[in-house]
Order: C-alpha cells, then structure tokens, then sequence
C-alpha cells in the first residue's frame, strides 16, 4: 500500500509529485495576485445604470429557468460481474503437462472490509489450492466467523499494533510445517510473513515493509530485503521456493505507468529495483516476466485517487517469485485485473509439481 499523503491547505501551491505509490500528478493552485493583498483598488468605473443590472438579473433567471441545469457527474467505473469472467486456465508446461495446483495472492487492504465487497465469492469462483491474503489488518482473535472458509486450513501472522500490516495463508491441504516471520525479532512484530512446509516445496507469503512517504523507512526497507533474501536462500538450499506477495516494488519501467515520475517514490527507488536485482540473482525468477517479458500495462496495484483504475495508471507490485528449479513445473500467472475490492487486484499462479 502506498503512504497516505497529508492534505494541505488550499491557499499553498501544490507540488506535483508522487508520494509512495501515488503516480498521478496533483494539480497547482496558488493564491490569486498577491499585490491585491492588504490594498484597496480605487474605483475608476463609471456609475452603473440601474435598469440595466436588473434587466440582466431578469434575463438570467429566465435563462436558469429555460436551460437545464448541467451538473458534473463523476465518472464510475464499470466493474464486471465475477460470473461473467473466465477464470480457466490452459495453459501447460513446456512438456505439455496440465497444471495441478493454483495458488492465489491477494493484498486485501483490510480482511474485514474484504469480506464486505464479496472477498469469499471471489474465492469461490477462483477455487484456489492455497491462498494468501496480504495487509489483513485485523488479529485472528477479531475476525468475523465468515473469515474461516470452509475447506481451508487457515494461519494468519499478525502485527502486535492492530489495523496494520498482518498475512494470511488459506490452505486445502495441511502443510507439514508453519512458521511465522523471519525468527528475527526486529521484522516479526508486523506480521510480514508465512511459511508453510509442503511435501515439494516451501510457500513464503509476504507483505513486505513500504519505504514510506518522503522515503523515511527506506533503511528500514534495506535491512529487510537483506535478512528476507538470507531467508529464502536458507530455504531454498533444503526445497524449492514459492514466494508470494505485495512485494512493495516495480522491478522496471515496465512495471509501472509513470516510471520517469516516480524514480524517487517508495517502490521505485534505485536501492529497492536494485535489491530486487539481486534477489533474481541468487537462483529466483519473476515468474510473470518470465512468461511475458515484453507485455505492458500490466498492474496489480492502483490508487484510489483521480481514477487511476479506470485510466490503468497503476504498478505491479504482487508477485510470484519461483526457484530456478521450479521453472519446469511453471504453467502461467494470471493478473485478475478485472476483480475488484482493493486498491491491488488478485494474482494466480498455475503449477505441475
């Protein structure tokens, strides 16, 4: 999620920026002429005519009432139907093997109000083996009784301060093993990450720190991303890795709509693109880049702000991220674009494992 910014005065210029994850540009406005300030014109007009002032005052009335009155409507966006999208997928190995296993992310902005706009009928309709929800803001002790789905195992790692930050794995098949955080005491009072142990594989699920507005936690970020790649390498040398999640970066220009905008924003900093670099380098791989390097326009996440869904300026911030290994079991990753009830939209991947 990106930093809230803080509203400012009508009477300051506004900077256009991008704060966070906010790529749309704020518009200006100043005070209107400032030598008009603590000065009085002199009245240099001749006199009014009377008669005619209130002729026009009549012509104006009798115009208001002839011509309809035209109103500024805000412009929705048409949000499809969950039963009219396709949900399907065809796609195979690269030895034309059928997927086996589906696995869904998903940051919620909030599990309680998730579940308000229909979070359990996209469940229902996507079907998923494992699903991992991100920024559920809510202690497991407080959520409502539709939180536990039926058919799922359900772990949830939560943050001490309540309405922040928060995961939860949703699982058909009992993992072997769950875990939660880093077992670093520093990162593990936000509720940041899940792992669950599976027969052929370790699932990380992950909400990972935001850099902040003005960048005020990016140190905080760096030291993450060091102790979470330390963690999944250590991982990765016992099983193959599923990680997944609001990774809280764009990789590259292409993974935003405004990237020459947003070179100083949270998610787009030189040090977080950079970071996520070397994570690839240590035996990783982006899984949606993998099967389309070149597509644009692709985005998991938009702001609320000046309908940037609706015009798709928005950045890819969820992602599946595979062993090297694991590549042969890769069948597709979808972005659920067309599915609504966050400021970020569902991802899916298909596996043969």
């Amino acid at each position: 999620m990106p930093p809230k910014g803080k509203k400012r005065s009508a009477k300051k210029k506004t900077e256009n920026e991008n704060n966070g994850k906010h790529d749309l540009s704020a518009s200006e406005t100043s005070d209107s002429d400032p030598g008009n300030k603590g000065t009085k014109k002199k009245n240099n007009s001749k006199p009014k005519d009377k008669n005619k002032d209130d002729a026009k005052k009549r012509g104006a009335k009798h115009q208001a009432k002839d011509e309809p009155e035209i109103k500024k409507q805000k412009v929705e966006l048409e949000k499809p139907e969950l039963s009219d999208l396709n949900f399907e997928c065809n796609k195979t190995t690269k030895e034309g093997e059928k997927w086996n296993i589906k696995i869904s992310s998903w940051n919620v902005a909030g599990l309680r109000a998730w579940l308000k706009k229909s979070g359990i009928d996209y469940v229902l309709k996507e079907d998923p083996d494992i699903l991992c929800l991100q920024e559920t803001k809510c202690p497991e002790k407080k959520l409502p009784s539709e939180a536990k789905l039926s058919g799922y195992h359900m772990y949830c790692c939560d943050s001490q301060k309540d309405g922040y930050a928060g995961v939860a794995l949703y699982t058909k098949e009992k993992p072997l093993k769950v875990t939660y955080g880093l077992a670093m005491k520093e990162h593990d009072s936000e509720g940041r990450a899940i792992t669950a142990e599976y027969d052929k594989f370790f699932l990380v699920a992950t909400y990972v720190p935001n850099a902040g507005q003005g960048l005020k936690t990016l140190p905080k970020r760096m030291k993450w991303d060091e102790d979470f790649r330390n963690y999944l390498k250590d991982l990765d040398s016992k099983k193959p890795v599923i990680l997944c999640g609001d990774l809280n970066v764009a990789h590259n220009p292409i993974d935003l709509a405004n990237p020459k905008t947003n070179t100083k924003s949270a998610g787009f900093t030189q040090e977080e693109r950079d970071n996520m670099t070397e994570l690839l380098k240590q035996g990783f791989v982006d899984t949606f880049r993998h099967l389309y390097p070149e597509v644009s326009g692709a985005y998991t996440y938009w702001t609320f702000i000046g309908n940037a869904r609706s015009r798709n300026t928005g950045w890819r911030l969820d992602y599946f991220i595979l062993s090297e290994r694991l590549l042969p079991s890769l069948c597709d990753n979808v972005i659920r674009s067309k599915v609504y009830g966050s400021d970020h939209c569902p991802v899916t991947l298909f596996l043969h494992v």
